[in-house]
């Protein structure tokens, strides 16, 4: 993994939260810093953490999940509206809840870039929305998470690296860090359904998510998928120069 950049951010009470800016893009460079962000549940947050990602340049928030999953639990951190009243939060899932054929192969919820290419080919459509949302956000940065960051984040954050240019071990560099925040946030909470992993388990779910996710990767035209899904080359290159 690439450790020349440390991405993440610190917003108070946020959970596995980086910026894509510093992912290093093919033939040299990078991408531009504070312009998308990636993280986990966004009602995590605290007010302080609100206005830190205020400050930080965010303006619109792009929520993953399915309204199922949206909402704040008890344990969750009180917002008052103020916090939040000059970002906009859009809601744009990336699959269809509880899909029988699809929770089938995945179990309770997507937890690995192997479902990645299977989860493009059953909804084109929300993928589009997503990159959508993304690319007319008004000015300032934009979030996109899910519940952990890791798998429906990270299958958004793949395509616009890989539309942005990046090398697949790039992208893999990413993912593995996503998948290491989401371990250590999981070691300071009780979650009903993830405990943390052991050292010796989580080298093991790093390189089995790696391959999953080169694998994901070989022969993907991320161009080609995204127009193919209704996006224009125009919106296209809206999201590279966001990137770029």
């Amino acid at each position: 993994m690439d450790n020349r950049t440390d991405r993440t951010v610190e917003w108070e009470g946020a959970a596995n939260a980086r910026d894509l800016g510093g992912v290093p893009l093919g033939g040299g460079g990078a991408v531009a810093p504070g312009r998308i962000f990636r993280m986990g549940r966004s009602e995590w947050l605290t007010e302080h953490g609100w206005r830190q990602a205020y400050d930080d340049g965010v303006r619109t928030v792009v929520d993953l999940r399915n309204d199922s999953e949206i909402g704040r639990r008890d344990t969750d951190p009180e917002v008052p509206p103020s916090a939040v009243r000059d970002i906009a939060f859009l809601n744009r899932p990336t699959q269809e809840a509880k899909d029988p054929e699809f929770t089938a192969l995945t179990g309770p919820y997507m937890d690995s870039p192997r479902f990645y290419r299977e989860n493009l080919r059953r909804w084109p459509e929300k993928i589009a929305a997503v990159i959508r949302a993304v690319v007319q956000a008004r000015d300032g940065a934009v979030v996109i998470h899910c519940s952990a960051g890791r798998d429906r984040t990270g299958l958004i954050a793949m395509l616009a690296l890989a539309l942005a240019g990046a090398e697949p071990e790039a992208i893999a560099d990413d993912y593995e860090q996503a998948v290491r925040g989401i371990n250590a946030f999981h070691a300071t909470q009780v979650h009903p359904r993830e405990k943390p992993l052991t050292e010796d388990r989580l080298r093991e779910r790093v390189a089995e998510g790696r391959k999953e996710l080169l694998r994901a990767l070989d022969g993907f035209d991320a161009e080609q998928y995204l127009r193919s899904a209704g996006l224009s080359p125009a919106e296209l290159g809206r999201l590279r120069n966001r990137l770029r």
